[in-house]
């Protein structure tokens, strides 16, 4: 126990001259030397002086990423070369007085911003609501009095107070402790609670062996402190990291790249297009300039997928949707495609792989069978199992005094808060306590017959705790105690059995079964207790000897329900899971092992790392899987070399020190329960669950928008194709221009999109996870896809354009027939994109209600076009026969059976 007292002494005043900011190495100092640095005392400062400083200084709160105008938010959605091309189109249609065409481009263009606007926005309401405050107040001394306030009101030189439950306000130099423990692991990674002291320690001792110091939002676990506060906002360990975090700059997203290049090498055909248009017309058949020029504007236009900005918007906000149902908040759109092309997930253990919460599984008592314990994390359902039956807990007096002594000789809770548990105090202590309950044995009924009367906290020394108390019955004292189960062992020389000598070879004995726990990952604890003399009024370290051993407890952070399987759909996805973890080896491993993810026993630790070379380094980042021990500074060097190898790596971290990397990977993935502002700042994507399941569900949906993706623009491409061989092809035989500009935009618009939509809401038909991911340069219409791209608009010019030749020379007529066939045929080809594997009667033809429902409304749309007599003006539209449209639709039939022929060669070939 380390105690140090109080002195009085005057502070001094604070000027504007003096250095603002406390120490860079408090570490390194004595406690006089802080408070002359700071110009403080150990009464604490004034009020007046605080205010002083606080002006000075400035709040005391994160920095925070400056949020963009909700105006300029809206303006970055036009930032895409497909919108520029879409507004060339707009400023060629109004320069030729078809307006109607241009309020038709820019409906579409102003629809796909805000579509994309409302999702970002969506995402930053969600990012809003799983956001927790650090801190609210903090008790500190203001004018030689114990005050709470606000903190964001502290200030260097403020003398805080610190006890368990509390969250640190501030970076903090300790100068009086008692048992003082704090739970570091957002900011260091150590899952384990830190012991503190008040030794100095050297310069360069890391962050997270600063025994002597607190940090901005650790946890104290236990004990109380007096510390003075060296550093705050931004200047602080969580302050510096968010800084960092904006001077890393992350690549422009894959599907944006994808997206970009599509639409480069769509306008550079449409361009082709019309030169080759302009050059027959012109050149060829020496066509008036006005009417060429119609046939190249109609051509220009009709090359130009005007609904694809509208559609890929919608499609990736689907997938959006679909993930926020399986738990994974997207916040910016084009995240939810980079997930279907990850190589490699780095996750956590702690909390994504595992329930962040200890669970007693095993008890061994001295000559009985193993106990087994059910149940996961603070849940207080479960049995006790032994011999394949329920143990009776009250014929077993043993096991009763081992739960009452765990539930005596502890200082923790377990509460629940909007029906979700939470612990305060140390996480082992709770799982005890959870164990007792478990049983029946609740702490408060507990005390009510047993009345402790001193404690000794866990002192990493001695490793155990110890608790005195008196049976209030019969006024018998006990100690209780219970810690590393090798020195409670030593500690104990009979056995609560049969309260006879404990010889070598129990001893031997129950030491062999706790290593073999132990090496099976799980942590074990002994559990003893001493009669003690009525008169004995304190608890001494001198008292714990003679005892007598009661048995032994093994526990472990358990892997969430799911994550095995979750693992083995990712392997089998051809994904990489690599765990990263700041535990140690022989945990990491044993989990790993647990839930499918270790083949063998390669771990590395960073210390391993360090000694390697930098070649070795590579070639060790592509095989080991398990990396133990590692800092943050070792995560971002792993996801840097995975990077430059090519690979697309999906990061998880919860953590403010996993923040850099997390910005750095390709998609950063945070915890939206247990994970801080920070680390949710850094990420594109949050977990509302905090389970790897989740991720693995996202990776599908992923895959399922790429499918989508490639199957829209496949779809609106093909037409777009269709249309630019049928006018070109139309001027080549010397025929009139088969459809003007507003039929075409008409198509692309309206019939295009409508029916088009339905295949973003497509689910995934082809076992997306039986697959190994796309590259990162697979392009979203391939080399593979051309022929049949080909093929379909071949056959849908060919359909039009004899019909149109056919009902000539009444101009109006055929026009309204290539109209009408070209409409047929784009609603009949949307079946074949449902799938371009499977034949759409394997994957049953009206089984996706968006793409019936488009189907239908694009049909209606285009009767009314037809038939509607404003509406036939507009267009240059006649009516047709109910014959006539009988025969386009038989005719425009023929792509989906060619679809079909296609596809099912295409499988005959990969068998």
């Amino acid at each position: 126990m380390e105690q140090q007292n109080f002195h009085t002494q005057k502070p001094q005043s604070f000027s504007q001259s003096s250095k603002l900011w406390g120490p860079k190495t408090p570490w390194v100092l004595r406690k006089e030397e802080i408070l002359k640095t700071l110009k403080t005392a150990e009464l604490g400062l004034s009020q007046r002086e605080a205010d002083k400083r606080l002006k000075l200084q400035g709040k005391n709160i994160l920095p925070e990423k400056k949020q963009l105008n909700p105006i300029l938010k809206y303006l970055r959605e036009f930032n895409s070369p497909l919108i520029y091309i879409l507004f060339v189109a707009a400023i060629i249609s109004f320069f030729l007085k078809h307006m109607v065409d241009v309020y038709v481009i820019l409906a579409v263009v102003i629809i796909n911003a805000t579509v994309g606007f409302i999702q970002e926005r969506k995402a930053e309401k969600a990012i809003k609501a799983l956001k927790k405050i650090i801190v609210n107040y903090a008790k500190v001394y203001r004018d030689n009095k114990l005050v709470r306030i606000p903190t964001k009101e502290l200030v260097t030189g403020d003398i805080i107070s610190l006890e368990e439950g509390d969250k640190v306000p501030a970076d903090s130099r300790l100068i009086e402790i008692k048992n003082f423990r704090t739970d570091e692991s957002s900011l260091t990674g150590e899952s384990t609670p830190v012991d503190k002291e008040l030794k100095i320690l050297p310069l360069k001792t890391l962050l997270a062996d600063r025994i002597n110091s607190v940090y901005m939002g650790s946890l104290v676990s236990s004990g109380t402190a007096k510390a003075i506060v060296t550093a705050t906002g931004s200047n602080t360990e969580i302050g510096k990291i968010a800084s960092s975090i904006s001077k890393i700059k992350p690549e422009k997203m894959h599907f944006n790249k994808k997206v970009d290049q599509l639409a480069i090498h769509m306008a550079i055909i449409a361009i082709i297009g019309a030169l080759a248009t302009f050059i027959i017309g012109f050149f060829i058949r020496g066509l008036e300039f006005f009417e060429v020029f119609l046939f190249t504007i109609a051509s220009l236009v009709s090359g130009i997928p005007e609904g694809l900005p509208a559609v890929l918007t919608i499609v990736l906000a689907i997938g959006a949707f679909r993930m926020a149902k399986r738990n994974a908040v997207i916040r910016h759109l084009p995240s939810v495609e980079t997930l279907g092309v990850a190589t490699i997930i780095a996750t956590d253990k702690t909390g994504t792989l595992t329930e962040n919460s200890m669970t007693v599984e095993k008890i061994l008592l001295p000559s009985q069978n193993q106990i087994r314990v059910s149940g996961k994390g603070l849940r207080t359902e479960g049995s006790f199992i032994q011999d394949n039956k329920t143990l009776d807990i009250k014929k077993n007096k043993h096991l009763q005094k081992l739960l009452e002594i765990i539930t005596i000789c502890n200082n923790s809770k377990v509460t629940k808060r909007d029906d979700k548990l939470g612990i305060i105090g140390d996480p082992t202590e709770a799982a005890l306590i959870v164990l007792a309950e478990k049983a029946g044995i609740r702490q408060e009924e507990l005390l009510k017959r047993v009345n402790k009367i001193d404690d000794l906290p866990f002192n990493p020394e001695l490793k155990y705790r110890a608790s005195l108390s008196v049976l209030i019955k019969d006024k018998k004292k006990e100690i209780y105690s219970l810690g590393a189960f090798e020195d409670i062992l030593n500690l104990s020389n009979s056995v609560s059995t049969n309260k006879q000598k404990l010889t070598k070879k129990q001893k031997s004995e129950i030491l062999k079964q706790g290593e073999e726990l132990a090496k099976q990952g799980l942590r074990v604890l002994g559990v003893a207790y001493r009669d003690m003399p009525t008169y004995t009024k304190n608890l001494d370290e001198s008292y714990i000897n003679n005892l007598t051993f009661v048995g032994l407890i093994a526990m472990k952070d358990p892997p969430k329900s799911g994550v095995k399987e979750a693992i083995q759909k990712a392997k089998q996805a051809g994904i990489r899971i690599i765990m990263k973890t700041g535990d140690h080896k022989e945990t990491a491993l044993a989990i790993a092992k647990e839930i499918g993810l270790a083949s063998n026993e390669n771990v590395l630790t960073e210390d391993e790392l360090e000694k390697i070379s930098e070649k070795q380094f590579k070639k060790v980042v592509r095989e080991v899987d398990i990396f133990a021990r590692v800092t943050p500074e070792m995560k971002m060097r792993i996801i840097t070399e995975l990077q430059r190898q090519g690979e697309v790596v999906a990061m998880t971290g919860d953590g403010i020190n996993d923040a850099p990397a997390l910005k750095k990977a390709d998609i950063g993935v945070s915890m939206g329960l247990g994970g801080t502002d920070v680390a949710r700042e850094a990420s594109e994507m949050i977990l509302s669950d905090d389970n790897f399941v989740s991720i693995v569900n996202a990776v599908e949906e992923g895959r399922i928008v790429f499918q989508n993706t490639r199957k829209t623009s496949f779809f609106l491409i093909t037409t777009n194709v269709a249309e630019d061989i049928t006018i070109i092809a139309s001027l080549s035989l010397f025929l009139p221009l088969p459809l003007l500009p507003i039929h075409v935009l008409w198509l692309n618009l309206v019939t295009d999109t409508g029916s088009g939509l339905g295949l973003a809401a497509e689910p995934g038909h082809d076992d997306v996870l039986n697959e190994s991911p796309k590259s990162k340069k697979e392009k979203i219409i391939n080399m593979e896809l051309i022929p049949f791209l080909l093929l379909s608009a071949g056959l849908m010019a060919l359909v039009t354009i004899p019909l149109f030749w056919y009902y000539l020379p009444d101009l109006m007529k055929a026009r309204t027939v290539a109209f009408v066939s070209m409409s047929m045929l784009q609603l009949f080809n949307v079946f074949n994109m449902r799938s371009l594997k499977k034949s759409i009667f394997e994957i049953k033809p009206f089984s996706n209600k968006w793409v019936n429902y488009g189907f239908l409304g694009s049909l209606v749309l285009m009767l009314i076009v037809i038939y509607v007599p404003f509406l036939q003006k507009v267009f240059q539209f006649v009516s047709l026969s109910v014959v006539e449209l009988l025969l386009i639709v038989v005719l425009s039939s023929g792509v989906l059976w060619l679809g079909e022929i296609y596809k099912w060669f295409k499988r005959r070939n990969l068998k």
